[in-house]
């Protein structure tokens, strides 16, 4: 197909296939079937999943654009002009579709009388300021207003990086809201939503622009471009696939589940995603680097085609999936217990010897994190030994400790019981903020990056230069730098608990991956900022990292005292309304959590102050090295040449003396 044929219609194809699918799926799972009460009628029955698919269509448009203008193309060049085009009219789409959305939400939710009067005005403006799901929609409404007047003025590399971090969190209110599960599967279902929509959308997105994009770029600048986002779409499809697996299995429930109009729209999903897989490892191994070859650009761009419209199918699927009743609804126990009200789930077991290693409670945000971190790093690492270059062993080594044991925090029974015990919840802490930044610093991942990543030469930015833009951009300077760093691990301390900042992290999932972010974060810089041999702008003396790393000990055990001493529960209508029957009691709880922020926290430190010891030391040794070094080479030049000084105003000083 022509290419520029293909501009005008991949849209058209991309969003008439997700119609066919969106009106078979909803016929088949009757989620746009009439209601035995308050039916708020066919128009919002059929409107409002077409809306929602339109929603996530545009939402693809905006972010993949955006990512693949990053990753492929560069910046001040047409290509990446027309791609901020594509996010610019996406959003707008996206703005008027969330808007229209929003509304039709509103009808169905509440199938109110609708007439230009004061009082449905009045309805309106309630649902979307005192309810959950109006605030949702008013926000990614407005955000994607917001997004549509940045992307048509924002053009540079920094400002469009901002903006398509701006356009993944405009996802993340939508998908907190259209999730299913029971009250323990609560959090799991919606972080697999909002994964899996951010995935998808750079999947789906990142295709399209390829598409529209093609007319403006040479057949060797095109082969390099789609090399590019087939590495997007292999990382979206190993995102799409993991985090949809999640989801079905908290959706279906039992093997029962997939034989019900649910699980059939499902299947259809799945097999359009793993065709869509199939097709793109197709184009990495075989088509990518022949398309110089006529036929192979023929053959190439028709199966594209075929991609877009199953992407479309899977894309109506999806939609249709969110207004069908899954087999496993979200049903919340009849009389729930003091712990359900409070988290969602049920109570834990006691927490015995033996569940410190048995016991999990999965964050698939995390699952990610570890995973991609392994897989990257050792990849890195292999480039280097295949290439003959000497990588320390212990590096990659105390990187993997440092990836299992973020993992057993986050996925493990601390993250388990961490809603349920302060105690458990402080040894969390304390393992983000120093001992796993401990292990991943010394794993030194930048200089690793660094020497693994191929470098480009035609002016675009992938893995390697974007690394290198982060640790020298001025928030980097700022951070990295020994006082801010200090500064920041310590306040933040005190900042997070003693304000409301503790309470935000247990009731909402969002603060709890806030805080877990901010604690490891915080606790890399400052490591960091002691022995760390990744490059920074600036390394503070050995004997100030010392005298930081005292004053730190000594703040970290004022910390833990303050917390024993309390008479007072922190947060007492959480951890003092439990029900638990086990375990000790919460003000007991507290106690040892503040002993082990003063004890636990104190290992790590003191690991640090013999490493930063011994670098000193070493560094001494170095310096006489390199000193005993140059002395060889000049034959002691230097020490004649002062000698030589010295003896010169002796004589001097003996001349001067007989004179008188």
């Amino acid at each position: 197909m022509n290419p520029r044929a293909l501009r005008a219609l991949g849209p058209a194809i991309l969003a008439a296939a997700a119609l066919v699918a969106l009106i078979w799926a909803l016929a088949v799972g009757g989620g746009a079937a009439p209601l035995l009460i308050a039916d708020p009628g066919p128009v919002v029955r059929w409107g409002l999943p077409i809306t929602t698919m339109v929603v996530n269509l545009s939402a693809a448009g905006m972010v993949g654009s955006l990512i693949l203008a990053l990753y492929a193309l560069r910046a001040g060049e047409k290509p990446f002009e027309r791609a901020a085009d594509v996010a610019s009219v996406s959003a707008a789409v996206f703005t008027v579709a969330a808007g229209v959305t929003g509304y039709l939400t509103y009808l169905n939710a509440f199938n109110p009388k609708v007439d230009l009067g004061l009082q449905s005005g009045q309805q309106l403006a309630d649902f979307l300021v005192q309810t959950e799901l109006g605030r949702t929609w008013l926000i990614t409404t407005v955000a994607g207003a917001l997004l549509t007047v940045l992307t048509f003025a924002v053009r540079s590399w920094t400002g469009t990086l901002v903006v398509a971090l701006v356009a993944l969190a405009t996802l993340v209110p939508m998908g907190t809201q259209g999730h299913s599960g029971d009250l323990a599967t609560h959090n799991i279902a919606a972080t697999s939503l909002i994964l899996h929509m951010m995935g998808a959308a750079a999947w789906i997105g990142g295709l399209l622009t390829v598409v529209i994009v093609r007319p403006l770029l040479g057949r060797r600048e095109l082969g390099r471009v789609l090399e590019r986002y087939s590495t997007i779409a292999l990382v979206s499809f190993v995102v799409v696939a993991v985090s949809g697996v999640a989801r079905a299995l908290v959706a279906i429930g039992t093997i029962a589940g997939l034989f019900s109009p649910y699980g059939l729209i499902l299947a259809v999903k799945v097999v359009a995603l793993l065709t869509i897989g199939f097709l793109g490892a197709i184009y990495r191994t075989r088509l990518i680097g022949r398309l110089r070859e006529d036929a192979v650009s023929r053959l190439f761009w028709r199966l594209i085609v075929v991609e877009l419209a199953v992407m479309g199918v899977a894309s109506g699927a999806a939609a249709a999936l969110a207004r069908t009743a899954p087999p496993a609804g979200e049903v919340p126990t009849s009389f729930p217990t003091p712990a359900e009200w409070l988290t969602k789930a049920s109570l834990p077991p006691e927490l015995t010897l033996a569940r410190w290693f048995t016991e999990w409670n999965i964050d698939l945000l995390w699952v990610f994190v570890v995973g991609f971190g392994l897989f990257f790093y050792l990849a890195g690492a292999w480039r280097l030994h295949r290439r003959g270059d000497h990588w320390p062993i212990y590096r990659t080594v105390m990187w993997v400790l440092g990836m299992l044991a973020l993992f057993w925090v986050t996925c493990g029974p601390v993250n388990a019981y961490a809603d349920y015990l302060f105690s458990v919840h402080m040894i969390g802490h304390m393992l983000l903020t120093m001992a796993i930044p401990l292990l991943l610093v010394t794993g030194a991942p930048v200089t690793l990056a660094a020497r693994s990543i191929h470098k480009r030469g035609d002016g675009s930015r992938g893995g390697r230069e974007w690394i290198l833009w982060a640790v020298h951009t001025p928030l980097a300077r700022v951070l990295t730098n020994p006082w801010v760093a200090a500064g920041l691990f310590v306040g933040s301390l005190w900042i997070f608990y003693y304000t409301d900042l503790f309470r935000w992290s247990l009731y909402d999932h969002l603060g709890h991956e806030w805080m877990t972010v901010h604690f490891l974060i915080t606790g890399y810089l400052f490591v960091q900022s002691l022995i760390g041999i990744d490059p920074v702008p600036y390394r503070a003396p050995y004997a100030f990292r010392l005298l930081t790393l005292i004053g730190v000990m000594a703040i970290h055990a004022f910390f833990g005292i303050a917390i024993m001493m309390q008479t007072g529960l922190m947060v007492a209508e959480w951890f003092g309304s439990m029900g638990r029957t086990w375990g000790p009691t919460p003000l007991d709880d507290q106690y040892i959590g503040g002993g082990a922020a003063w004890s636990i926290g104190e290992i790590p430190t003191l690991i640090l102050a013999i490493v930063v010891a011994i670098q000193w030391s070493r560094s001494d040794e170095k310096l006489q090295k390199r000193r005993d070094r140059h002395a060889d080479r000049t034959g002691d030049a230097e020490l004649e040449e002062y000698n030589a000084r010295l003896a010169a105003l002796a004589e001097r000083d003996a001349r001067t003396t007989a004179g008188h």
